[in-house]
């Protein structure tokens, strides 16, 4: 029978990144005693990969600016399927999360002037992401992780959560084991806040790293919670496209809001081409206009290049699908042809951009100062995830809390660049702060010993088909494969029905994985029990972008190329059955207060 080591705290987060940090120091600040666990090393978490800032109305850069703004910014992008209240509290209350990052001693760029400094993003309509240079997510990561570990809570690194365990219907904490020995845990908690981040990894060209398997969303899902908006997975833009061991990695759109354009094979700018009715009015007409606007006149409007992510990738594919792609598969993105416009250009970029600098001189042996980056649609980052309140951060299971990329609800349809790390620190602080408030509101827990030594049981099961079973890494292979050929950027109904059926058969496969070797650092395993999760995801993926019969934000069916009004209506929810199967439904979007519908009126 496995043993298992016992942790006991009244509040474990799972996850390291920006939200997991940033609610374990709010819950602690309440007095709650903080665990910690996370899939790799303390301070790698995928924010790091976030480069070019944080969006918050400052109004240091153009005074123009406020949460009001913001937020109509925020549910336009989102195509106003967000929870119109998770928008509302990120627009107000993301100022304040950035002073305080500021305070525990973050390094941001600076104006003349001494203020944080500000610049321009995709779908923003005023300069308002605070940033360091290129490397915005690492030095919040580092701020937080700094801050983080005197505030007394214990880190568990390098563990894979394998369950969510619940007394009744309410949580009682989590199991899983380190993966550097094997060894079984048990962290028995009265809260528990999940912010594990995306799915990435279920795709095979992505920008993510190896531990977005959604993990997060399997566990919640497995425990009771709702999905939703599931169908919405963004595609970046721009991510590297040669050469191709570097294939996916993340461009910053930092680079188009420093000045960087977009040109396909015949040189041509062909973004001017495609303006949504719904932003004609906030983008440029001319090139020398979106010139103007990078370079901080107030009286320009933004080039087309920082249109919503959605809209750019979806250009960038019809380019490369006609013939007017770069050689390898993108288009090309330029930042040297400032030099026409600006005296030493070169040190200006490095300076502005010295990540990117790096990035293409060490990995593609390119210069960006002199000659065009090749960039094209790369998974980059989940709208949808765990269903939750959207003031307390909670969801459908009793004191199971979500914050960050796995909670849905703040992007809708589509996220604006720069949201997601101001999404992690103002949703990772409320649900730190309600999880402690659940925690002490609470009794103990029991746990159910049984439970876990059949989950346990459950997770070894692979060394005992040995390498005679099926190969976990082909598996993986296989389930990338079948969702970016089939459940991409875009999407029929046909290939999707494929989709659900090349699930169904590799759930199949996975149930038959094995491996050799033992418990010790073994990656065969750790893959065997990430299949589960990624079947979990892809299913749910698909399934709800069936339903959803429209295009939409990060949404395109070929199929179904127009957007309905009447699927504006709707979120679409999945929820696990009584007989474990995936239900999926469509559920009335909650009516938005008088007061905020005459700000979307006032800033269109």
């Amino acid at each position: 029978m496995p043993e298992f080591q016992r942790f006991s705290y009244d509040v474990l987060v799972i996850g390291a990144g920006g939200a997991g940090l940033r609610a374990a120091i709010e819950a602690g600040a309440a007095g709650a005693k903080v665990g910690v666990v996370c899939k790799s090393l303390l301070g790698k978490a995928h924010t790091v990969m976030a480069e070019g800032g944080i969006a918050a109305a400052l109004a240091n850069v153009d005074d123009r600016d406020s949460w009001r703004v913001h937020f109509a910014d925020t549910m336009r992008g989102g195509q106003y399927l967000n929870n119109w209240r998770m928008a509302e509290l990120h627009a107000k209350e993301a100022p304040e999360c950035v002073r305080e990052l500021e305070a525990w001693g973050a390094l941001f760029d600076r104006t003349k002037d001494g203020k944080i400094l500000q610049r321009n993003f995709g779908g923003h309509r005023y300069p308002r992401l605070a940033h360091v240079g290129d490397r915005t997510g690492l030095e919040m990561i580092r701020t937080l992780q700094d801050h983080g570990i005197h505030t007394g809570m214990e880190v568990h690194m390098e563990c894979t959560v394998l369950s969510l365990l619940l007394d009744g219907n309410r949580i009682a904490g989590a199991c899983g084991y380190d993966r550097e020995r094997g060894r079984f845990q048990l962290w028995e908690a009265k809260a528990v806040v999940l912010a594990t981040g995306g799915i990435g990894r279920a795709f095979k060209i992505t920008s993510n790293s190896w531990e977005y398997t959604g993990d997060g969303l399997a566990l919640a899902y497995h425990a009771g919670a709702e999905l939703q908006d599931m169908e919405f997975v963004q595609f970046h833009p721009t991510g590297m496209v040669w050469p191709i061991s570097v294939r996916g990695i993340l461009v910053t759109e930092g680079v188009r809001g420093e000045g960087g354009v977009l040109r396909n094979n015949e040189g041509k700018r062909f973004m001017f081409d495609d303006i949504p009715d719904l932003y004609k009015e906030q983008t440029a007409d001319s090139e020398e206009e979106g010139w103007r606007y990078t370079q901080g006149d107030k009286n320009a409007r933004r080039p087309p290049e920082l249109l919503t992510r959605d809209h750019v990738a979806r250009c960038i594919n019809r380019e490369v699908k006609a013939g007017r792609g770069s050689p390898h598969g993108g288009v090309f993105l330029d930042i040297s042809w400032i030099k026409d416009r600006l005296p030493k250009a070169g040190d200006h970029i490095k300076r502005k951009l010295p990540s990117m600098y790096h990035q293409f001189k060490q990995l593609a042996d390119l210069d960006i100062t002199k000659e065009p980056m090749e960039v094209g649609p790369t998974t980059h980052y989940m709208m949808g995830g765990i269903r939750v309140d959207g003031d307390s951060q909670m969801s459908a299971v009793p004191g199971l809390f979500a914050a960050g990329e796995v909670a849905a609800g703040l992007h809708g349809a589509n996220r604006l660049g720069g949201n997601s790390l101001s999404d992690l620190v103002v949703f990772g602080r409320r649900a730190g702060r309600f999880a402690a408030e659940f925690a002490k509101a609470n009794g103990p827990v029991r746990i159910d010993e049984a439970e876990i030594q059949a989950t346990a049981s459950a997770a070894l099961s692979p060394f005992d088909r040995g390498p005679s079973g099926e190969n976990p890494y082909q598996i993986q292979y296989d389930l990338q494969e079948a969702m970016q050929d089939l459940v991409g950027i875009v999407r029929v109904e046909s290939e999707m029905q494929q989709a659900l059926d090349a699930i169904g058969q590799l759930r199949a496969r996975a149930g038959r994985a094995g491996i050799a070797g033992n418990r010790e650092y073994n990656n065969g395993w750790h893959t065997t029990i990430d299949l589960g999760n990624m079947m979990i995801v892809s299913e749910a993926i698909t399934r709800a972008a069936l339903l959803r019969k429209e295009s939409r934000g990060a949404q395109f069916r070929e199929d179904f190329p127009g957007k309905d009004p009447e699927w504006g209506k709707y979120n679409i929810i999945i929820r696990r059955g009584a007989e474990s199967e995936m239900l999926v439904e469509k559920r009335a979007v909650t009516p938005m207060p008088d007061e905020l519908k005459a700000v979307i009126e006032e800033m269109k």
